[in-house]
């Protein structure tokens, strides 16, 4: 573990002043995210005492002590995100205003604070301009909704800055019909760590539905949890819609009884399907942040999204 000692004797914030004193002590660059996880992971010391807010401001003279290992420092993890080109076949749907992409697990929806990380934002500003090359800028590509990395399925993207509105308007007056996929397991083969005792028996054409409000329940990072949260304490309401379609086995889960179920959102939270499957005691598989059984992926799926002139489809085997 190092140790580097650092004055400061102005009025300025915590992760701005490391920002400009620790490169030329590690003779290195440091991004924001290194400073920011370093801050908040508790190895930032001012005037003797732990700080773990980034925007904890210095004022008069500050002793600052870091301390931190070297070699997890500069390490980055690398994604495994797969290579992905858009294509005519992973367009769904396409006019002057909207494109609908088939996106593939495994592959981000937009930047995240890896550097340099390829992402579907980027792959359909590139299929759309190798279309029309004269462009001298990069066309617009409008991010309306997102998917979590391994889901895979229907996304839409808008090509006109004009129709942003309108297409928000939408979402948030639940005027798109949304269907996703998801596989669970019978209760018996549930993971100890399943997010709820509260399941039952599930049988084929079974419905039920789950309502409640949402918010974050864990610390600020890109593996948080989400969950259910009193409408006073900032949570904000969700409604699920589930019907059981039928009784599948999975190829890397031999003699495991799992269930294909239809998911009909009213509403759409962050992380609002794998919530509201795991508290009622079936967990997405693959989901392991909400006690799913390990597996290749999660098995989530946006199979279609339907608006007053649209009705786009995934053509995704998802069950591959």
């Amino acid at each position: 573990m190092q140790e580097i000692k650092l004055s400061s004797f102005e009025k300025i914030r915590l992760d701005e002043f490391l920002r400009l004193k620790l490169p030329a002590v590690l003779q290195t660059e440091c991004s924001n995210s290194k400073i920011r996880r370093l801050i908040i992971s508790a190895q930032v010391f001012v005037n003797g005492k732990i700080v773990t807010r980034p925007s904890f401001e210095l004022r008069g003279k500050s002793e600052i002590k870091v301390f931190f290992d070297k070699d997890k420092f500069f390490y980055e993890k690398q994604p495994d995100d797969i290579k992905f080109e858009v294509t005519k076949k992973s367009v769904l749907f396409e006019n002057d205003d909207l494109i609908f992409i088939d996106k593939p697990p495994f592959f981000p929806v937009e930047q995240t604070i890896t550097q340099n990380r390829d992402n579907l934002h980027d792959a359909v500003v590139r299929y759309l301009w190798k279309k029309n090359e004269n462009l001298r800028n990069p066309p617009y590509v409008g991010i309306m909704h997102r998917l979590d990395r391994e889901t895979s399925g229907v996304i839409l993207f808008t090509k006109n800055r004009a129709v942003n509105k309108s297409v928000q308007n939408m979402f948030e007056n639940h005027d798109f019909e949304k269907k996703y996929l998801a596989v669970v397991l019978e209760n018996n083969y549930l993971s100890k760590n399943a997010f709820s005792k509260q399941s039952f028996q599930l049988k084929v054409n079974d419905e039920f539905c789950v309502e409640m409000y949402m918010e974050r329940v864990s610390s600020k990072c890109q593996t948080g949890k989400w969950g259910s949260v009193p409408e006073n304490k900032g949570g904000k309401y969700s409604k699920t819609n589930f019907r059981v379609l039928k009784e599948i086995e999975l190829p890397d889960l031999p003699g495991k009884k799992a269930f294909l179920i239809e998911c009909n959102l009213f509403t759409g939270r962050t992380h609002q399907i794998r919530v509201h499957l795991a508290s009622k005691g079936f967990p997405i598989v693959g989901d392991e942040l909400y006690g799913g059984v390990p597996y290749k992926r999660m098995m989530l799926h946006s199979a279609l999204l339907k608006g007053m002139d649209f009705c786009v489809k995934s053509d995704f085997d998802f069950l591959d």
